[in-house]
């Protein structure tokens, strides 16, 4: 489990606070929520009262607080971490492998993927790998990462025919995350993909017949046709496990039936 140094020396206050505070809840609220009082959450986190084990996992699920930072919380009240760290490789997680590759593999031939915290790919389907064949094999290389995949000059992006908006979504989407799980990893690979080079345009990016989408749609092109997908992302309920809380299912459905028919007629 990777924590940051001075998390204990920070003391789980100033933590709580923050966390109140990124979710723009008065100490009022938080003590109604969690069956406390606004006079505690104020000792608490100002350090004049040390909260139960109970009481931090309580603010922390009311704080929908990531697995990961529970944790972290937790050392910084003086308790040990409640919830484990296990490797996905474990045999513990194996029920847990078999399910995701049926899970995606029940989408094809629409592509679907599950990455972790970083964005690494722990798992594709078909209808994935038929998409990204072309790339550059430095890129396919372990451990594929779905953002680089999608960013690099020698990835996806050259094909994907609104790149701008594709790539604003997706820059966003890990701002959300950097600041949910504050990851330095994350941030790094913010940083890389961000530097990526644009095109000023996206001159293949015809703009054609008017499609009423109700989504952003990613707009890729594939076999000399220009195929549309609306991205949706799912994750685990309730996960007791760092590693699973930090697993997300993604699959790009078809946004319109022309792309639809392609992948059920390509991808068999």
């Amino acid at each position: 489990m990777t924590t940051h140094p001075s998390t204990a020396q920070r003391g789980v206050g100033p933590l709580l606070r923050a966390w109140r505070e990124r979710r723009r809840v008065s100490q009022l609220e938080l003590a109604l929520r969690a069956d406390s009082s606004a006079r505690h959450i104020s000792f608490v986190e100002t350090g004049r009262s040390r909260p139960s084990e109970e009481m931090v996992l309580r603010l922390a699920e009311h704080l929908d607080v990531p697995v990961r930072e529970r944790n972290a919380l937790l050392m910084a009240a003086g308790y040990a971490p409640r919830y484990p760290e296990t490797p996905l490789d474990d045999p513990a997680l194996g029920p847990l492998r078999e399910g995701i590759e049926r899970l995606i593999g029940g989408y094809e031939p629409y592509p679907a993927l599950v990455v972790d915290a970083r964005y690494d790919v722990v798992a594709a389907n078909r209808g994935i790998m038929a998409l990204v064949d072309g790339v550059s094999p430095a890129l396919l290389e372990p451990p594929l990462n779905a953002m680089r995949l999608a960013l690099h000059p020698e990835g996806l992006a050259p094909r994907i025919r609104n790149l701008r908006a594709w790539r604003g979504h997706l820059l966003e989407q890990m701002e959300r995350q950097i600041a949910l799980h504050r990851s330095e990893p994350l941030r790094a690979l913010y940083e890389e993909v961000a530097a990526y080079p644009v095109p000023d345009e996206d001159p293949a990016d015809e703009p054609g017949e008017p499609v009423p989408y109700f989504a952003l749609p990613l707009r890729i092109e594939h076999g000399g046709r220009t195929l549309s997908f609306i991205s949706s992302i799912s994750t685990f309920n309730t996960p007791m496990d760092v590693t699973v809380a930090e697993l997300a299912v993604e699959t790009l459905l078809p946004a319109d039936p022309a792309t639809a028919k392609y992948l059920q007629q390509s991808i068999s």
